[in-house]
């Protein structure tokens, strides 16, 4: 007797089989779903994402203008792609502190906020750093890269090789200091978030350290200084883009703490973006991989967020380099097989997780 393929197979390899069916609208939805982030919205670009089963995105955009944004979301859309976000840059002012600059700052983040809401977004990831973006390796603090699988390489850090005696122009920073500046900062933009239904997501500071370069960086330790940060202001525009790779380069052993960490979060509602990102290592020497080989169970971790009411993107972050996989001359986005491959295992996971539950 012939039998479908439902009864035949089990869940992974349908997972594998089966097309992603994205959501029509990031609005109202009762599951995760694929998305992704670094990309623009040309033919080319937003047909290698419908190609491989990825339908909403956070896009890399030539300016923060309504008509720019609206005219990017248009773009997206004439492709069957939804712009749900988009990535504002990081004001130095504000994580420096810089008066009165820091207030002109924020004015300016205030009137971007306006405008995504008016282009229809949901809402903005953003970063708070007080190690400037144009220091320290453009706010993200690495060693050298690591071979990988296939003669890719990865990027790493380990804290021993780390030239942490340099100061920036930030000097030193405690981390109360920290929370104060952030502080200022949400207090001033999320009721212009809440009065414009636009999600303020964060994305964690890349790595979690006690101190580097004389900054004590506030998500440190991992859980509790998350834990702080969610409760500077009380709205439900005010969370994070959580990225599970950073998380995990805090924790003495990721594979046992960040599961619970993502959960709490999740649960309380305060995880609007997640970047699905797996290491090797953890708290001052870890190495950034292939999402399957890891030192997470990441499928663990798409668990963890369904049950919790997740409703939104899981994207790739960093991913490894090889001199073969590079993007086309003149695309902005990652158009490349580090980013398909990833896709792919996205979409196998949630499927897999879905048939479960």
């Amino acid at each position: 007797m012939d039998r479908s393929a439902e009864e035949v197979c089990d869940p992974c390899i349908l997972a594998i089989l089966g097309a992603a069916r994205a959501p029509k609208s990031s609005r109202g939805r009762e599951t995760l779903y694929p998305g992704t982030q670094y990309f623009g919205t040309s033919r080319h670009e937003m047909e290698f994402l419908t190609r491989h089963g990825v339908t909403h995105f956070d896009a890399t955009v030539d300016g923060y203008d309504t008509d720019t944004l609206i005219r990017h979301k248009e773009e997206a859309a004439e492709n069957g792609v939804e712009l749900e976000m988009i990535h504002i840059p990081w004001q130095e002012e504000i994580g420096l502190a810089q008066d009165p600059d820091r207030d002109k700052a924020i004015d300016k983040v205030c009137g971007w906020i306006e405008n995504a809401a008016k282009a229809g977004l949901r809402g903005l990831n953003y970063n708070f750093l007080v190690l400037r973006a144009d220091d320290a390796g453009g706010g993200v603090q690495r060693t050298e890269r690591r071979s990988g699988r296939g003669g890719s390489t990865c990027s790493s850090f380990e804290l021993s090789k780390y030239d942490n005696e340099k100061r920036y122009a930030a000097g030193d920073v405690s981390r109360e200091e920290c929370f104060e500046r952030a502080a200022y900062y949400l207090e001033r933009i999320i009721p212009v978030a809440e009065e414009n239904k636009i999600q303020m997501a964060c994305h964690l500071n890349d790595p979690p350290a006690p101190v580097l370069n004389g900054v004590e960086k506030w998500n440190y330790p991992v859980f509790e200084g998350l834990k702080r940060f969610s409760e500077l202001v009380d709205s439900e525009c005010h969370g994070f883009n959580f990225c599970c790779g950073v998380a995990a380069e805090g924790l003495e052993d990721p594979s046992k703490e960040l599961a619970p960490i993502v959960k709490y979060f999740a649960e309380r509602k305060k995880i609007f973006n997640v970047h699905f990102r797996n290491i090797h290592g953890g708290l001052h020497d870890f190495t950034e991989t292939w999402p399957d080989e890891g030192d997470v169970d990441m499928r663990e971790i798409v668990k963890v967020l369904h049950e919790a009411g997740y409703k939104y993107m899981l994207m790739p972050d960093h991913a490894p380099h090889h001199p073969d996989d590079v993007a086309p001359e003149g695309v902005t986005g990652r158009v490349r097989q580090a980013w398909a491959f990833q896709f792919g295992y996205i979409i196998a996971l949630i499927q897999a997780v879905r048939s479960e539950i």
